[in-house]
């Protein structure tokens, strides 16, 4: 029973943390791309990790700059859709790996799994945009 308990705990646990850290899927898989770009070019490990900072630090303040200045809410929405979609994928992932040992693989799975994805993507785009209005108001 308390092994049940702790499983539950956990899940929920991981649940708030896929919250907290969907806000920064997009940077992660920016940097990522641009370390594996570079280091595939021949370059070291530390330029390969400047690199894969700066990616990241740019994917940041380019949606940041957007939220920001941009007064078209098609272009608003555009940069915080920009950052839900691997928000998405990352609440899809994590249903998944948490569900799929619990029900089996069909319809009922996937409904679980794509709702727990937007509701991820949802809170994704919630914390950006208030993220973007708290740096850049005066």
């Amino acid at each position: 029973m308390s092994l049940v308990l702790l499983a539950i705990s956990l899940s929920i646990a991981l649940g708030l943390l896929a919250f907290r850290f969907a806000i920064f899927a997009l940077p992660v898989m920016a940097g990522t791309a641009a370390f594996l770009q570079v280091h595939g070019g021949g370059a070291g490990f530390g330029l390969s990790f400047l690199a894969g900072l700066a990616g990241a630090a740019a994917s940041v303040a380019l949606v940041i700059a957007i939220l920001g200045f941009a007064r078209n809410p098609f272009l608003r929405l555009g940069a915080l859709g920009l950052f839900a979609v691997p928000a998405a994928v990352a609440g899809y992932a994590l249903a998944h790996g948490v569900a799929k040992h619990a029900l089996e693989p069909g319809v009922m799975l996937t409904l679980i799994c794509g709702g727990c994805g937007a509701v991820v993507a949802v809170a994704a785009m919630i914390n950006l945009n208030a993220l973007g209005q708290g740096l850049l108001d005066p």
